[in-house]
């Protein structure tokens, strides 16, 4: 079993973009974000199959009144704001691929929630799946 935490707000996958000659390139704040997370990744390589879960923590906004944040706190209200989950998960995903493990195609579970906080970050942890029952 892998955790690992990602500090700060996080990033989604930008959309690929395409120059007049047509040449498609990733965003730049995509490609730092994603050097960031390869950074932020301290495990070893995965093999097999593996359940990945991801937790994601968006800064709570200076304009929500004290009743409201609290109800933030305690996850009574949840973001429905941008970023999208599943780009969040892709960013997340595709930068350690090939770091974490051989292919992202090796995640066959994917559990992504978002949640606010006054510490931002992405919580992630990933399990091979077989080898969770002797992990715990």
């Amino acid at each position: 079993m892998i955790n690992f935490t990602i500090p700060g707000e996080p990033v989604p996958k930008g959309r690929p973009r395409v120059t007049k000659t047509g040449h498609v390139y990733t965003p730049q704040n995509t490609r730092d974000y994603e050097e960031y997370v390869k950074y932020c990744y301290k495990g070893p390589m995965l093999e097999g199959q593996i359940r990945a879960y991801v937790d994601v923590f968006l800064q709570i906004p200076k304009s929500a009144s004290k009743a409201k944040k609290k109800r933030m706190l305690m996850q009574i209200e949840r973001p429905t704001k941008r970023p999208d989950l599943d780009n969040l998960a892709k960013t997340v995903l595709d930068a350690i691929n090939g770091l974490g493990y051989k292919d992202d195609s090796q995640v066959v579970s994917l559990r992504i929630d978002k949640y606010w906080s006054e510490n931002p970050r992405i919580e992630v942890n990933l399990r091979e799946i077989g080898k969770e029952e002797k992990d715990d």
